[in-house]
């Protein structure tokens, strides 16, 4: 395991080699990291939407969600994709001007759209397979509340949930940049992003899929109805509301969290190392 300082070092290197890819490298790289978030989320919602649609037993399915969702974080890191919420990261080398403000922004657009990209076409494919269907179309329904939960967040909500989420998400890949092998940076993910979907906390990328396929699956009243859904918030369940109430401070505080409080405290706390 690497120190602290050399994973400072380390991450703000890897940073510096993220602002200079190519645009086709980057958004290729975007999509699959979002495919790889977008199955890590469906994968938690088919193991555990029977516990989340009981109130006795929800804690216990966002804790079994949780042992799920971190094999995305894994395939991310490990096969190799750019994820704007571990990039928020580059605010790094950005205050040491070893990047600029331009090189990071471009970064930045390229890897969010591409994750999103990535998203939606897994959120597709899911709507179309048949798979919301399982649970006597239980999953279907509870698919479309989790979106409609997300939706109906306030601003202040979304954003604070969206900067404990990303701490805890740049903790991970920041131990994984430190394990020398496979097994220890899988150990490193498992933990901090398990405790965070347990939690219940707001990744903006994960989001792109679970409000995305929510919003997708709201047109099969089959789905719709095997649940009970409040009206106001099932109202607030548009692609409007998807970006404005939800995707939008989420993302603001991904980069407080990951940006401010996980990568500028250590190179504050470690600059003269």
């Amino acid at each position: 395991m690497l120190s602290s300082p050399e994973i400072l070092q380390k991450t703000s290197d890897n940073c510096v080699v993220k602002s200079s890819k190519t645009i086709s490298s980057l958004f290729v790289l975007g999509i699959l990291a979002g495919v790889y978030i977008a199955f890590a989320s469906e994968g938690s919602n088919m193991a555990a939407f029977n516990l989340l649609a009981n109130p006795s037993t929800f804690g216990l399915g966002k804790c079994l969600a949780g042992a799920i969702f971190p094999g995305g974080l894994m395939l991310v890191v490990l096969a190799g994709g750019e994820l704007f919420t571990g990039n928020t990261m580059m605010l790094l080398p950005l205050a040491t001007r070893r990047i600029k403000l331009t090189a990071l922004l471009r970064n930045w657009l390229i890897v969010y759209i591409g994750n999103f990209v990535g998203s939606l076409f897994i959120a597709i494919l899911i709507v179309n397979s048949g798979q919301l269907n399982s649970g006597s179309n239980l999953l279907g329904g509870m698919t479309i509340k989790i979106a409609a939960t997300k939706c109906h967040l306030t601003f202040i909500e979304a954003f604070s949930l969206g900067i404990l989420c990303n701490w805890l998400v740049c903790l991970a890949v920041w131990m994984a940049a430190g394990a020398e092998n496979a097994v220890g940076k899988i150990f490193a993910i498992f933990f901090p992003i398990w405790l965070f979907i347990t939690s219940g906390f707001e990744h903006s990328v994960a989001n792109m899929y679970y409000i995305s396929v929510g919003l997708l699956a709201k047109s099969n009243s089959v789905w719709l109805n095997s649940v009970t859904i409040n009206p106001d918030m099932l109202n607030s369940l548009t692609w409007t509301n998807f970006f404005i109430a939800n995707l939008i401070p989420v993302t603001l505080g991904n980069i407080v969290g990951g940006g401010i409080f996980v990568a500028m405290a250590y190179g504050f706390a470690y600059k003269n190392s």
